[in-house]
């Protein structure tokens, strides 16, 4: 059976979300969005799951296949159980050992996250090198990919949130305020100008990493935004980046499928 045309289901488990995409071939059928939750049992994930399925009419029967990033190990288990116990076979991680076709050019390749190799996968597959991913998750983070198809590295800074959050939690006046950008740069009351300053702050900071890494890396290098906040900020930054909410999934979809065209070439 050719793999490339197996229904998967993929699984990018995040400090703050848990994203799930179901691909049906290469194309992307649903994604859900979902708060990273580590004290949900294997049996309510399980639930969840087939739950999320019956909404699509999609039986979880047909699954072929799971691949799953996290950067949140207690959740390994819960959701190695799960796929064992509810969709009936072996969910594959993203780790040490994975074939993902891509040289890491780095010092301890074990280090680097699971979502910045699946983000770099996609990234280079479906855009060509050299390129950067910005991926606005609860950290930002940068990740550089050379014209040959190189993971070189990157960086990561504090992501808006925790930004915003730190502003409230060590002053003793300051309000948690919602994020988003502000009508206009010279606040006029306290929430505005937390808002002005984290919003622009952070658009601030992408552009001016930006500019060093773009540097290094050429001046036709090519600008990729993903995860959840990536429209909200990406859409003021001066790189006019490419947003593409599915790059970490497609990154595993492309994965699993080279991992599984090698074990049928053994």
């Amino acid at each position: 059976m050719d793999s490339s045309n197996t229904t998967i289901l993929v699984i990018d488990v995040g400090n703050t979300n848990t994203v799930l995409g179901l691909y049906q071939g290469a194309s992307l059928r649903a994604l859900w969005r979902l708060a990273t939750s580590r004290e949900q049992t294997a049996d309510e994930y399980g639930i969840l799951i087939h739950n999320l399925f019956a909404l699509e009419k999609f039986p979880a029967s047909d699954i072929g296949g799971i691949m799953i990033a996290s950067v949140v190990p207690p959740m390994n288990y819960v959701l190695a159980e799960m796929a064992r116990k509810y969709l009936k076979m072996e969910a594959q991680f993203l780790g040490p050992g994975t074939r993902t076709g891509m040289a890491i050019m780095v010092e301890t390749p074990q280090e680097v996250g699971a979502d910045r190799i699946a983000d770099a996968v996609a990234a280079f597959e479906k855009y060509g090198g050299p390129c950067i991913v910005v991926d606005f998750g609860t950290a930002i983070t940068f990740d550089c990919i050379s014209q040959k198809g190189e993971y070189l590295g990157g960086v990561i800074m504090p992501g808006i949130s925790i930004a915003a959050e730190a502003l409230f939690q060590h002053t003793a006046k300051l309000p948690r305020v919602e994020i988003r950008e502000p009508d206009r740069v010279i606040g006029t009351n306290t929430i505005n100008n937390i808002q002005s300053g984290v919003f622009y702050g952070a658009v601030g900071a992408v552009d001016g990493m930006l500019d060093r890494l773009c540097a290094v890396l050429g001046n036709q290098t090519k600008v990729i935004a993903t995860g959840g906040q990536a429209p909200l900020v990406a859409g003021a930054s001066k790189y006019k980046p490419v947003i593409d909410s599915s790059l970490t999934l497609d990154g595993l979809r492309i994965i699993y499928h080279r991992n599984h065209s090698a074990s049928r070439r053994k």
